[in-house]
């Protein structure tokens, strides 16, 4: 027999899937990645445990539920119920293909107050189509039993009735079953953080259908909005410029500090000379540039050439244009 783990790679997901793999069962350790998470955690705990894993992108359906929760989002931007639901969907659909049976995830009751209360579980349960198939170990014996479970293929009784924010009980667990290496908790999802939904928030009032590309260039350096149809980005260092030069396409126009060091900075929108201006403005203004100096800034993409900035203005100055 086999089942599928939606994986995270935290202790939870490991401790979860020690619990089925400890009753015979063969596990494949699914991680759904999308552009707000990504695997390399999940792919060092499943190494380090020995466990089948496979990662499986769903960036373009994940993305329609970002866009459009049915059942809203969290603090920040994070559609919890919706994404959990739509992993568990997902499995369920790889089910046959897989040669597997069930699936489970290392969802602990009333962990997390939006997504993991006794209420949504049922619920996410209920709308990823397969409710009865869907096992939480570390809570089973807190939740209804599953068919897993009601024919006999897991023993409940071996099963977990872990409930609450303490991690103690994991801990515990852990030292039982010998797992000894796991990551400490964090999100690790940047729909969670506060900053990066700003700037999705901003982008979807900007763009109806980003590209994926775009959601990436959401992870780096700072952002302006100069007017409603134009963006700047501007590097922070190195990696951020080059990452912001080679993310570049022929839609978008970089800018760079001709006779100084200085960011990379990427244009996003159909933008006029005048916003081409003040991103100019902003980017010796980010550059070692003094105050007051004279500098010109390169112009990189559809139009090229050249535009003279006369005194460099202080950072502070544009503080009102980040998101």
């Amino acid at each position: 027999m086999k089942a599928l783990c939606v994986y995270s790679g935290g202790l939870d997901s490991m401790l979860a899937a020690e619990l089925i793999r400890a009753q015979g069962i063969d596990v494949l350790a699914l991680f759904f990645e999308t552009p707000f998470f990504t695997s390399e955690k999940a792919r060092k705990s499943a190494r380090e445990m020995d466990l089948s894993f496979k990662v499986v992108n769903i960036a373009r359906r994940h993305l329609e539920i970002v866009k459009h929760p049915k059942h809203g989002y969290g603090n920040n931007m994070n559609p919890c119920i919706d994404c959990h639901a739509l992993m568990f969907r997902i499995a369920g659909e790889m089910l046959e293909q897989e040669g597997a049976d069930f699936v489970f995830s290392g969802e602990v009751l009333g962990q997390r107050p939006m997504s993991q209360n006794k209420r949504s579980l049922s619920l996410i349960a209920q709308e990823s189509g397969i409710e009865g198939l869907l096992l939480r170990p570390l809570s089973a014996k807190n939740l209804p039993p599953t068919i897993p479970e009601e024919k006999g293929w897991i023993i409940r009784d071996l099963l977990m009735d872990f409930q609450g924010r303490s991690r103690k009980p994991q801990m515990e667990l852990a030292k039982k079953l010998n797992v000894n290496t796991y990551p400490s908790p964090a999100g690790g999802c940047l729909l969670t953080e506060n900053a990066f939904s700003l700037r999705l928030k901003d982008l979807f009032s900007a763009r109806h259908d980003p590209e994926l590309r775009e959601i990436e260039i959401l992870k780096l350096g700072r952002h302006f909005r100069l007017d409603t149809n134009t963006k700047a980005v501007v590097g922070r260092n190195k990696r951020e410029n080059e990452a912001l030069t080679a993310l570049a396409n022929n839609k978008h126009v970089l800018l760079v500090a001709m006779s100084v060091p200085g960011p990379t900075v990427l244009i996003t929108g159909d933008y006029s000379n005048k916003s081409l201006e003040l991103a100019a403005e902003i980017t010796v203004a980010y550059s070692d540039a003094k105050v007051g100096q004279n500098i010109s800034v390169r112009v990189i993409g559809e139009s090229g050439g050249e535009i003279p900035v006369t005194g460099v203005r202080d950072k502070a100055e544009f503080r009102n244009y980040m998101i």
